[in-house]
């Protein structure tokens, strides 16, 4: 196993803040990896500023609609100050409150001028593996490999035999391999409808088999000599560490 990520919200600095001394010492997690999202006031590499802070390692997700690849990078410097060294690119989905100001910058064109503006920058890519076809979304990861990206995150996984099918074609590669609790039949309707989950026939949306399928896919991430983040929705991060790794 190289590293443990967590995904944690930025509601507040109080509420994450929180979730940090929550876990704190508790878990083998060294980093923390901060989503971008527009309902929320606090920006995600200013969520990582606290990370630092609290002693962990940052990884911020930057939304590449929301950059203007003509003009110089707007969180650089907070990015350099803060001693953040790692970023994540995605493409974002679009606001609801279309008054905000959104370009047609790719994942690929943010990644490429990452690496031109900010070339000590680790910068990871992402993977949808629901997206469209397994062929298709390797090929658009090479793109992303080949305009610069150091890695990938993946979307949340939950099927072992799906993960070894990407662990093939992302061999020599650094990957994060997502894994987030689905704990109620709504949630199996959000996965299914909005992000064209297939889920196994074994599933259940219990908190018993996600733990299970977590430590599962633990062990295989582990096995393989790579990365793993957790991603605890509509629960307490420390809740769900606890009972992965049986604390």
């Amino acid at each position: 196993m190289k590293r443990i990520s967590v995904e944690l919200v930025p509601r507040d600095a109080e509420f994450l803040l929180t979730e940090l001394e929550s876990i704190k010492g508790r878990f083998p997690a060294d980093t923390v990896n901060i989503p971008d999202l527009l309902r929320f006031d606090m920006r995600s590499w200013e969520g990582c500023h606290l990370v630092r802070k609290a002693g962990k390692e940052a990884i911020p997700h930057i939304r590449a609609i929301d950059i203007d690849v003509r003009k110089p990078l707007p969180m650089a410097e907070y990015i350099y100050e803060n001693n953040i060294t790692e970023i994540v690119v995605l493409t974002g989905d679009r606001p609801q409150d279309m008054s905000r100001k959104i370009y047609p910058s790719t994942s690929v064109d943010v990644i490429r001028k990452f690496k031109q503006e900010m070339p000590k920058i680790k910068v990871y890519a992402a993977i949808d593996q629901y997206r469209s076809s397994i062929r298709n979304e390797i090929e658009y990861a090479m793109r992303k490999l080949y305009a610069g990206a150091d890695g990938f995150f993946t979307q949340p996984f939950y099927d072992l035999r799906f993960m070894e099918i990407y662990a093939e074609q992302l061999r020599n590669t650094e990957v994060f391999w997502g894994v987030s609790p689905v704990l109620s039949e709504n949630s199996v309707n959000y996965w299914e409808v909005k992000n064209n989950v297939v889920f196994p026939i074994d599933f259940r949306p219990t908190f018993e088999w996600n733990v299970k399928f977590a430590q599962d896919a633990l062990a295989f991430v582990a096995n393989q000599n790579s990365n793993i983040y957790f991603m605890p929705i509509r629960m307490k991060v420390a809740e769900y560490l606890a009972a992965i790794f049986n604390k």
